[in-house]
């Protein structure tokens, strides 16, 4: 049996993987204001608490498997920086298994979510998928031939800092055109806010009764309605998610693109625009290659599935 943690900024959940399952979850407040040690020694204690709840001998417990922010250094456990927390080359595996005594592994939070929905949601009946996390930014991982993809040093599937429009508009990250600007939630927001000062009579005020207001549902819930600005709103992000999508296919082809985050709860009615426009445009047929575009299945236990499938992987 292993536990499986998903690291976040306000909190960490975790659960125990058995027989595919997760059981005994459970749940701490994490804060930027705790020292390194007291968070390792939070996640120590959640790991025993997990086992507890479940009534299962903490003895019986095998490994730990940690999903984090940040850049991860998976070959040696280490945070080597997450901005928000402020962390620089933190031994998190170190640390936890020096309070657990289990051997613990560590990977960047985005790649094992890759790895939990590849092994047991949306990817489970393909050897290749690549996961793409639509919220504030643009997330992902890479599984291929059943292994995850980390790049040199865990550094690479930074999938949403791949220019798609040179000289775009300006990225966090400081480059100009990157794939996030223009497939993020963020970017759907002001998509949306765009249009609406355009058309005052649209739908879209309907649900949205200031800028303000607009969220990742306004344009989908008037294009619902047959909204004509909401359509083009929501073409335009379609195009902008589906061309950076192209690119990642091209190159890596995988079986399946999986979506996830917010976005995907609304399912064939994103899925169906998103795949005439990707269809046409890769290099090599869907028939000769198919490749299939799907939602996330795990939602939020996606990280704690993939952390603990990271560790057994480890191990």
């Amino acid at each position: 049996m292993v536990i499986g943690v998903d690291l976040g900024g306000m909190s960490a959940k975790a659960a125990i993987l058995q027989n595919g399952k997760l059981v005994g979850k459970s749940r701490v407040e994490t804060s930027a204001e705790n020292a390194v040690n007291e968070t390792a020694y939070a996640l120590a204690k959640l790991c025993k608490m997990t086992a507890e709840k479940e009534g299962i001998s903490f003895d019986n417990i095998s490994e730990i498997g940690i999903g984090s922010p940040g850049v991860i250094d998976s070959r040696s456990g280490t945070v080597v920086s997450w901005t928000n927390y402020g962390w620089k080359d933190v031994p998190l595996a170190a640390l936890v298994q020096k309070y657990t005594g289990k051997p613990t592994y560590v990977s960047n939070d985005a790649n094992v979510a890759a790895l939990g929905e590849a092994k047991y949601g949306a990817g489970r009946n393909y050897s290749s998928s690549l996961l793409v996390t639509i919220g504030t930014g643009v997330g992902g991982g890479i599984v291929l031939n059943g292994k995850l993809f980390e790049g040199y040093r865990s550094a690479g599937a930074e999938i949403g800092h791949m220019v798609i429009r040179q000289n775009g508009e300006l990225c966090t990250c400081g480059r100009k055109g990157c794939f996030e600007v223009y497939a993020s939630a963020r970017a759907l927001i002001r998509i949306t806010q765009e249009k609406m000062q355009k058309e005052r009579k649209s739908a879209m005020w309907k649900y949205a009764k200031t800028l303000d207001d607009v969220d990742g549902r306004t344009v989908f819930l008037a294009a619902r309605e047959g909204d004509p600005a909401a359509e083009i709103a929501l073409s335009k992000y379609i195009s902008g998610l589906g061309e950076g999508i192209v690119d990642l296919v091209n190159v890596l082809r995988p079986q399946a693109v999986i979506i996830g985050g917010g976005i995907s709860a609304e399912k064939d009615f994103l899925l169906t625009p998103l795949k005439d426009y990707v269809y046409p445009r890769i290099y090599v047929s869907k028939e000769y290659a198919p490749l299939e575009i799907v939602c996330a299945e795990l939602g939020n236990d996606a990280g704690i599935y993939g952390a603990a499938q990271y560790a057994l992987e480890r191990l």
